[in-house]
């Protein structure tokens, strides 16, 4: 049994979608399907999705959105043309939209209308039972998603079905509302399907062959990724690799439910397999390396601290009073650094340091910024010695000053902080020590 994720890009246009109804019906064990909204057409198209956010903003603002609304129209009925599919029409769903938006506009109710429409044409155009995630997807209180209760409903559910569309993206909320994921969500809708059905492969349709080692917008043509681990995947996601939602791993990965990432437009390709463990070799040192700029450090410094017991954990409740998440916390035996990204931190800054000077007393705090994280990700490290300094090696040959080194425990991963100028030199940097040479 497969599940089947389909994104925007491969369910743009009627040509698209007739693509997606091939590679269905190529193998009868795709009995589950998860659209997403359609994306871009061409370059400067715009993607449903943000025309729907355009219409809830309309809407709020208590604005004309019928303009908005009948281009989103415009979208769905020349897919259904182009399918040919005579007799059907989405005329009432746009009724209810209008209605809905109109009495009581909701941003995730709205946003949400791209995958259920698309998710209704998708079943009429295969002939399979259309299911609501509204009525099998649930969020607790705080917003997160219920997993017991939503993997127990979905697969009582499917049991009742052989074949059939789920849209991605939305359940239904605490409150009896629509709530829905952070966006690309239907990567996670796919793989709670995957996870409830005990399916045998979750595939994952795109526009790419599967992850790459680096991103092409930086790097020329790099290497495809043939298998990556759960682990690696999740450092390489966080880290800015956009292929898969970085939360899709968890209901798979409990059982061990292998995923595959393909390409919509080269069906024949291998893809990449994603996976618990594995013995198969990358072919590199690496499996992937990834990275994000804009984090600040906050280094704070005081003799002793590591014999003051309560320390570390005073220092993070200046940040977790203030709503700031920290993404890395490299020490020394008088040092602390706690790296956050900038957008959440300089607002907040000056409370942070006030709350810091009052609970730990420190010697001196420094902020620095304009910092970028990359990560070099590999199950392949930890057996080759010299790794580190290759890396290191590599940047002072490209003139790039290191600012902070993380590694965890586990050698899976480096973590090496630069200035946000020397970003794209240092990934070029990495990949041709790692990759490029072994070619």
């Amino acid at each position: 049994m497969k599940v089947v994720k389909f994104g925007g890009s491969s369910l743009a246009n009627s040509e698209q979608f007739k693509k997606v109804g091939d590679i269905i019906r190529a193998d009868k064990d795709r009995k589950y399907v998860i659209p997403s909204a359609p994306g871009k057409r061409f370059s400067k198209d715009t993607k449903v999705t943000d025309l729907l956010y355009r219409l809830a903003d309309e809407a709020l603002q208590k604005e004309d959105f019928s303009g908005t609304l009948e281009e989103i129209k415009e979208r769905y009925n020349e897919i259904i043309e182009g399918l040919g599919l005579e007799g059907f029409s989405l005329d009432d769903q746009f009724e209810e939209i209008k209605k809905h938006m109109t009495e009581s506009p909701e941003v995730d109710y709205a946003a949400s209308r791209g995958e259920h429409l698309n998710g209704r044409i998708m079943a009429e155009y295969l002939g399979f039972e259309f299911l609501d995630p509204f009525e099998m997807v649930f969020f607790d209180e705080e917003g997160l998603l219920d997993d017991k209760k939503t993997m127990r409903t979905v697969g009582k559910r499917l049991e009742e079905v052989d074949y059939a569309v789920i849209p991605g993206f939305y359940g239904c909320g605490a409150d009896g509302k629509v709530k829905t994921f952070s966006r690309g969500g239907s990567d996670i809708t796919g793989s709670i399907v995957a996870g409830a059905c005990h399916a045998d492969v979750y595939e994952n349709w795109t526009d790419v062959s599967g992850f790459l080692v680096a991103d092409p917008r930086i790097i020329k043509n790099p290497a495809r990724i043939e298998t990556i681990t759960y682990r690696e995947l999740r450092e390489l996601s966080y880290m800015g690799a956009s292929v898969l939602h970085d939360e899709a791993i968890f209901p798979v990965r409990r059982q061990g439910i292998p995923i595959n990432i393909r390409n919509t437009n080269r069906p024949d390709d291998e893809g990449t397999w994603i996976v618990e463990s594995t013995a198969q070799k990358s072919g590199y040192v690496i499996t992937g390396i990834a990275g994000r700029k804009d984090f600040c450090a906050v280094l704070i410094t005081k003799d002793m601290m590591n014999s003051e017991i309560g320390f570390g954990r005073k220092v993070l409740q200046a940040f977790e009073d203030n709503q700031i998440s920290f993404e890395h916390m490299p020490s020394g035996i008088d040092t602390m650094t706690i790296v956050v990204h900038e957008d959440e931190f300089i607002a907040k800054e000056q409370k942070v340091v006030s709350a810091i000077h009052r609970l730990v007393k420190p010697d001196s705090i420094e902020i620095e910024s304009d910092l970028a994280l990359i990560a070099v990700v590999g199950r392949g490290m930890k057996s080759m010695r010299g790794t580190a300094g290759r890396i290191f090696s590599a940047l002072a040959h490209a003139h790039v000053n290191v600012r902070m080194i993380d590694q965890g425990s586990s050698e899976l991963n480096i973590i090496i902080g630069v200035e946000n100028k020397d970003f794209e030199t240092a990934l070029q940097a990495i990949y041709d020590i790692f990759v490029l040479t072994q070619l």
